[in-house]
C-alpha cells in the first residue's frame, strides 16, 4: 500500500504534517492503512518534512520527484524504488488526506478482484443526503451492479447527478487498488476529454477500456481539502483520542 503525499496543496499548504489530535494528518493516514493489516505501508513523499513525521513513528517513507503531476504518479515512483523485483501484484494507492478512513474499507476494496479482467478497484456508498446528489464536489459513480449485490462495473463517474431516473446515487471515495500492470499502463496514458472536462482522473483509466470495479462500503470518510475540513477532522479525531 502506498500514501501519496505532498505538501503544495492549493486549498491547504502543509495538508500533510497539519496537526490533528496531536499528530501530524498523513501519520493518521499511515495508522489506518497500519490498522487494515494487508501488506507493507509506504508513504511516498514529495518533500523531506513528510519523510521526517512518518519515520519518526517507524513508518517507511520514500522520497520521489516533487514535479510529478498526479498521486498515481508518485505511487508509481515509489513503487519502482521499493519493489523492483515485482513481488506485489495489488497496489493500493491510498490518499494522504483521509485521516477518518475506516481500515475496513481499505481491506474492502481488495474483494473487487474476483474477476481476472478487473484492472483497477474503487469504493463508493449509497447516498442518503439528497443534497450530495447535485452538489459538484461530491463525484457520483454510476455502476452496473446486480439488485442486493455489494460489487458492480463502474460506468462512469461524473460531478453531475447522473444516473436520471429514480434509483440510487453512489458517492464515489477516492480510494484505488490497482493491478501491478494496470497502474504503470494507466500512468502511461495521456490525459483524456472527458477526464479534463470532469476533472476526474478515474476517466482517463475508463476511456482506454480499462476495467473498474466498484465495492461499497457503509460509510464515506472524510476529506480533508480545506480549513473547514481540517477542524471537522480535529473535532472527531480529538473526540476520539479523548475518550481512549
Amino acid at each position: 500500500m502506498v500514501i501519496p503525499a505532498r505538501m503544495a496543496s492549493t486549498r491547504l499548504p502543509g495538508k500533510p504534517i497539519a496537526d490533528i489530535a496531536g499528530e501530524p494528518m498523513v501519520v493518521h493516514c499511515w495508522r489506518r492503512a497500519i490498522e487494515a493489516d494487508v501488506g507493507p505501508v509506504i508513504v511516498a513523499c514529495a518533500e523531506s518534512e513528510v519523510a521526517r513525521v512518518i519515520e519518526a513513528v517507524g513508518g517507511v517513507a520514500v522520497m520521489t520527484d516533487p514535479a510529478l503531476q498526479s498521486g498515481s504518479d508518485r505511487v508509481a515512483a515509489a513503487l519502482k524504488k521499493v519493489d523492483p523485483g515485482e513481488k506485489h501484484d495489488v497496489i493500493l494507492n491510498l490518499q494522504g488526506d483521509l485521516p477518518t478512513l475506516d481500515p475496513d474499507s481499505i481491506r474492502s476494496v481488495l474483494s473487487g478482484f474476483s474477476r481476472i479482467e478487473v484492472d483497477i478497484v474503487t469504493l463508493a456508498c449509497q447516498i442518503t443526503d439528497k443534497n450530495e446528489i447535485s452538489n459538484p464536489n461530491v463525484v457520483k459513480a454510476v455502476i452496473s451492479m446486480e439488485s442486493n449485490k455489494t460489487v458492480g462495473r463502474a460506468l462512469y463517474f461524473s460531478r453531475a447527478s447522473v444516473p436520471a431516473g429514480l434509483g440510487s446515487y453512489y458517492h464515489h471515495i477516492g480510494i484505488y487498488a490497482y493491478r501491478r500492470a494496470a497502474l504503470f499502463n494507466f500512468i502511461s496514458l495521456p490525459v483524456s476529454n472527458l477526464e479534463k472536462r470532469e476533472k476526474l482522473e478515474q476517466l482517463r483509466a475508463l476511456e482506454a477500456g480499462m476495467n473498474i470495479e466498484v465495492v461499497l462500503v457503509d460509510t464515506v470518510p472524510l476529506g480533508v481539502d480545506t480549513p473547514i475540513d481540517l477542524d471537522r477532522a480535529r473535532v472527531l479525531l480529538g473526540s476520539v483520542v479523548g475518550n481512549c
